[in-house]
């Protein structure tokens, strides 16, 4: 069963001091929430990067080929009307609607995926409960680390690296 640990540090300079030996000690690093901006800090915690772009495009080509599919059965063999000799299949008319559905399918397939990464909607999470965690916002630098089984281990390894204090999270 793994454990997750928030430590408080004073300064970025402490926080990113800290990664190392947490890797090092067999923990992983899961989040840093800092009021502040730290260069190269989303690299060295490797967060995972997300692929909402694919599930974008497939939306967006997807309900295109949809819409484009509808308006030509309909034109061609469902309804079709011969208006002045032009011919029952348009393809420059059809492309106005696809254009524009594929464009929303892919806009809300990016926000549907964008809410399922983040785990939105989430009204409230276990870090929320720790004391002094509001002041991640304000003046203090935090780290979320998990171990599996070494929780001693890791809240030493966090206090030796300048922690403030070394709280567990309650799921």
């Amino acid at each position: 069963m793994s454990v997750q640990l928030v430590a408080e540090f004073r300064d970025p300079d402490t926080l990113t001091a800290a990664l190392e030996p947490v890797r090092d000690s067999g923990g992983r690093l899961l989040d840093a929430f800092s009021p502040l901006p730290i260069e190269g800090l989303a690299e060295r915690l490797a967060v995972p990067s997300v692929r909402i772009r694919i599930p974008m495009l497939v939306a967006g080509i997807a309900l295109a080929a949809t819409g484009y599919f509808l308006q030509w059965y309909s034109a061609v063999l469902g309804y079709p009307i011969n208006v002045g000799g032009r011919p029952l299949h348009s393809w420059p008319v059809f492309l106005l609607v696809p254009f524009e559905v594929g464009v929303f399918a892919a806009a809300l397939a990016g926000v549907i995926a964008m809410m399922r990464y983040c785990g939105l909607p989430r009204l409230h999470h276990p870090l929320f409960a720790v004391a002094g965690f509001e002041r991640a916002s304000q003046d203090r630098f935090f780290l979320l680390a998990e171990t599996d089984g070494a929780v001693e281990e890791l809240r030493h390894v966090l206090e030796r690296a300048g922690a403030l204090a070394v709280t567990e999270v309650r799921p």
